[in-house]
């Protein structure tokens, strides 16, 4: 199976994992070993200030909102646009970063272009592909407009996509279906 390293999964309805109940995930990583992705749309009430006590032991003063990138632990994640702070591509001009470091560089940069994620989704070996070949998941691009906007209504608005494709303009659609 191709990889989906630098897409989006959108969770069907055929999905009933309740962690990725309406999800979309943004691939980082896919390979024969496994698969890693972070959750784009769900904000927590926790600010990366907080995070900050608490993995870098740094003062901080971003307020953002934390994201919970899945249901596995991990380190602080960060999702950026900034190359000197990179360990990894995830699409052109769209970087991953765990490293200490690098978050504590980004953190003192500005803080548009960045989602900082507690958690991660993670799939062992063929675990993903069964999950595809099942249908719970649809595959679209990715770009940075995704990533890095609200994300309060982002599920809806790529599932009209997928379904009606171009046939209308998703940016149209209100969030309040009653304003028809």
């Amino acid at each position: 199976m191709e990889s989906t390293r630098g897409k989006l999964l959108i969770a069907s309805g055929r999905l009933g994992d309740p962690n990725f109940f309406r999800s979309v995930v943004l691939m980082v990583q896919h390979s024969e070993e496994g698969a890693l992705g972070l959750i784009l749309n769900r904000p927590l009430e926790a600010t990366v200030k907080e995070a900050c006590q608490e993995f870098l032991e740094e003062p901080c003063e971003n307020e953002d909102s934390l994201f919970r990138g899945g249901p596995c632990e991990g380190p602080l994640m960060v999702v950026h646009r900034e190359e000197s702070a990179k360990d990894q591509d995830i699409l052109p001009g769209v970087y991953f970063t765990t490293e200490r470091y690098k978050i504590a560089s980004l953190l003192r940069g500005p803080s548009h272009d960045v989602r900082f994620f507690v958690g991660y989704a993670g799939w062992a070996a063929g675990q993903l592909e069964s999950e595809m070949e099942s249908d719970s998941w649809i595959v679209c691009p990715a770009d940075a407009a995704h990533i890095f906007q609200s994300n309060e209504t982002l599920w809806a608005k790529l599932m009209v996509q997928q379904s009606l494709g171009e046939q209308i303009d998703t940016d149209n659609i209100p969030d309040d279906p009653t304003v028809n």
